[in-house]
């Protein structure tokens, strides 16, 4: 895939562009220092980061069926409520502990509609999926009855989608200059890579969750690895005389050292890395001899082809010389304001059977146990409908998969589904009073189950989730 330099660039070092490191090297006129780290493994472990943009309504993906709790959920969901009979015929077999029974939306069922292949229901109730329930941004612990008297501070511009998304990926909504929490995490376990690729790795461009203080991320097409169009093929190419001037000439502008400025060494020194990096990924990629075909069949969707090169890089790990990996890739199409029933059957769909096919690519690889992929979105929708659609709401239901999890298991607290009348305006105790689901797990909560699993210590838990002393549970127990 050959693209112009000024392509090239974006998409292979877009978030550093983008974020903090080059800010801190471009915006501040200094260049960071590598990081240090005293973190070693003998395993290997990666985090998949599937961010759902637009904010997935988690109340219609995960449906009660028992009588009393689907009647409370078809009060609120007349125009969009599923029917009953479908929810149970996908039911879960674990219950959240609140006295009801849940079923998964059909297009997460063994078989979708579509006649597809298994997908979220089938890894649960294998025991390789779990479900944390009513996850959102949040800055303290809140109940609603304090969100309606303003009583607790709550992270700024709550149901914004340019809000919400940075808080979700930074989970510091009271600061969102240190960087996605992702990238916090790489900043610390990068000196456990012997090789020279970055730790966090996107097929979504830009993206606020990797960016790091001393990380650069690099981003790869899902269809292959971006290189400059008169670079071609690497050094390899060039050798061969294929535009050796136009080669010759960038290679003079970018020479380390020859930038009279310092905006013009960091960009030369980002151009470079960009470089190496693409030779380094192609000749991995595509030994001598080349590597068999990956037996698993991904579906050939946005996310399915996104999931497929994660599980391509995965698999050259040990040339690459990572022990650890932090991936991001993304779907869109969540903000379902109007048609709700039909786009999320194709949302769920694609994220099901794209999610499915990559446990699966995992097991072939023999590192299922070293690979948790979880959601993410901006937040979740309203308890109740707008016509054929939901709005904006705050918290949601989120999917983990991975060998290692604790799967077939609820963890959190499912939000109350009780309807609020003129006559009982505080009926729900989950309500902000306007509609959306007052989250009782925080992001941070979430995130540092999975940064600890990935092997960061308590101490530096705490540096990277300042406020999750705040909350019971620094650790949720699903991996």
């Amino acid at each position: 895939m050959h693209l112009d330099r000024r392509e090239f660039l974006r998409k292979s070092i877009c978030a550093a562009l983008g974020g903090v490191s080059l800010y801190s090297a471009l915006g501040n006129l200094k260049l960071m220092a590598a990081a240090t780290s005293n973190y070693s493994f003998a395993d290997y472990k990666a985090l998949v980061c599937v961010f759902l943009y637009g904010g997935n309504d988690g109340l219609n993906m995960i449906v009660p069926y028992d009588a009393a709790h689907y009647a409370q959920y078809r009060s609120l969901r007349a125009q969009i409520a599923l029917a009953q009979s479908t929810v149970q015929a996908n039911a879960f077999n674990a219950a959240p502990g609140d006295g009801g029974q849940y079923g998964a939306h059909p297009a997460l069922g063994d078989q979708t509609a579509s006649g597809g292949n298994a997908g979220l229901r089938t890894l649960f109730n294998a025991g390789k999926a779990a479900i944390v329930a009513n996850v959102g941004t949040l800055i303290y612990p809140i109940t609603g009855a304090q969100f309606r008297a303003g009583s607790v501070p709550v992270p700024p511009s709550l149901f914004s989608h340019a809000d919400q998304q940075p808080q979700w990926q930074t989970a510091r909504p009271d600061d969102l200059t240190v960087g996605g929490w992702g990238g916090r995490v790489a900043d610390l376990l990068a000196g456990a890579n012997t090789g020279s690729l970055p730790m966090v790795v996107s097929t979504s461009n830009n993206n606020v969750f990797e960016r790091g203080d001393t990380v650069s991320p690099y981003c790869v097409d899902p269809g292959g690895v971006s290189q400059m169009s008169y670079l071609g093929g690497g050094e390899a190419w060039i050798a061969t005389g294929n535009d050796p001037d136009s080669a010759a000439a960038y290679k003079a502008l970018i020479a380390q050292g020859t930038q009279a400025h310092v905006l013009e060494r960091a960009f030369a020194d980002k151009s470079r890395l960009a470089t190496a990096n693409a030779d380094l990924l192609i000749a991995a990629l595509n030994p001598v001899p080349p590597l068999p075909a990956l037996r698993t069949a991904f579906p050939d969707t946005g996310l399915g082809n996104q999931l497929r090169m994660v599980a391509q890089m995965i698999r050259v790990r040990a040339t690459l010389g990572m022990s650890r990996q932090v991936f991001f890739v993304s779907a869109g199409n969540y903000d379902t304001h109007s048609d709700q029933l039909a786009n999320q059957q194709d949302n769920l769909s694609e994220l099901s059977q794209a999610l499915n096919a990559f446990y699966n690519a995992t097991v072939e690889l023999g590192v299922a146990n070293g690979v948790t992929a979880f959601t993410a979105s901006d937040f979740g929708r309203s308890f109740t409908s707008n016509s054929t659609g939901t709005d904006h709401g705050w918290g949601g239901h989120h999917f983990v998969v991975g060998g290692a999890v604790h799967g077939g298991s609820f963890y959190g607290t499912m939000p109350s589904l009780a309807l609020n009348t003129d006559a009982n305006p505080t009926a729900n105790p989950d309500d902000t009073g306007y509609g959306q689901v007052v989250p009782t797990t925080s992001v941070d909560q979430y995130a540092a189950t999975l940064a600890s699993w990935f092997g960061i210590g308590a101490a530096d838990l705490a540096t990277i989730f300042p406020n999750l002393g705040r909350f019971a549970t620094a650790n949720l127990g699903f991996v």
